[in-house]
């Protein structure tokens, strides 16, 4: 017997390896504009929208474009390296075929704008497995507030605390707990560590495929 009845996937640094390719673009935009991009501002943006990591940056740094400027620079940036430069993690083609393949409702739940969640599941071959893709811009606000997980929840037609939520970062997984989902976590090694998650979920796995065999055992497979 399934214990959940919907699975929402994160999608950046989850799914795909990309917080490192984000990284890249990031700090190609800051040092652009004659900035230095140190680590501990880096992961203070983990897991939140564009928006909110650009409005971060620009007071950081004190940048004299817009946000919306910064956003298109940025943009541009990353789309054009999503093809050759953006790897699905181990172990995320197993699950979503295995999701998919069960018949089991599911969702992308994530900050990224949806040009970049398109270009993303687009250039995995993943397009007929995730009908429903959420981008936390549509929402007040992003993570981590629950906002995008109750929204997607509802428009599942499932009740937030029978959906498991798969998450790689701390601000994602407060988000999916605020929702009332329980937490699968797979801490993306360039910017999170299983000690990040203590106080935040139990759930805490070292890839993908461990948390394929736990789906797995819950039908006994």
């Amino acid at each position: 017997m399934t214990p959940f009845q919907a699975i929402i996937f994160d999608l950046d640094g989850l799914l795909v390896d990309s917080e490192r390719v984000w990284h890249i673009a990031e700090t190609e935009m800051i040092a652009a504009r004659g900035r230095v991009y140190p680590p501990e501002i880096r992961a203070q943006v983990i897991g939140l929208r564009v928006d909110a990591t650009l409005k971060f940056l620009r007071e950081i740094f004190q940048f004299s474009e817009t946000v919306e400027e910064l956003n298109r620079d940025l943009l541009k940036r990353y789309l054009h390296r999503i093809p050759a430069e953006v790897r699905a993690k181990p172990g995320a083609p197993e699950i979503v075929e295995y999701v998919h393949n069960q018949g089991i409702p599911t969702a992308i739940a994530s900050s990224s704008p949806t040009v970049v969640i398109d270009a993303e599941v687009d250039a995995q071959g993943w397009g007929d497995y995730f009908a429903l893709r959420c981008t936390a811009e549509d929402d007040l606000h992003g993570k981590p507030a629950p906002d995008i997980y109750l929204r997607t929840a509802k428009l599942l037609g499932v009740h937030p605390a029978d959906c498991i939520a798969l998450e790689d970062s701390p601000n994602g997984a407060r988000a999916a707990v605020a929702a009332g989902m329980t937490c699968y976590v797979v801490p993306d090694a360039a910017h999170s560590c299983p000690e990040n998650f203590a106080t935040i979920t139990p759930h805490v796995f070292p890839d993908l495929y461990a948390v394929l065999k736990q789906i797995r055992n819950w039908d006994g497979h």
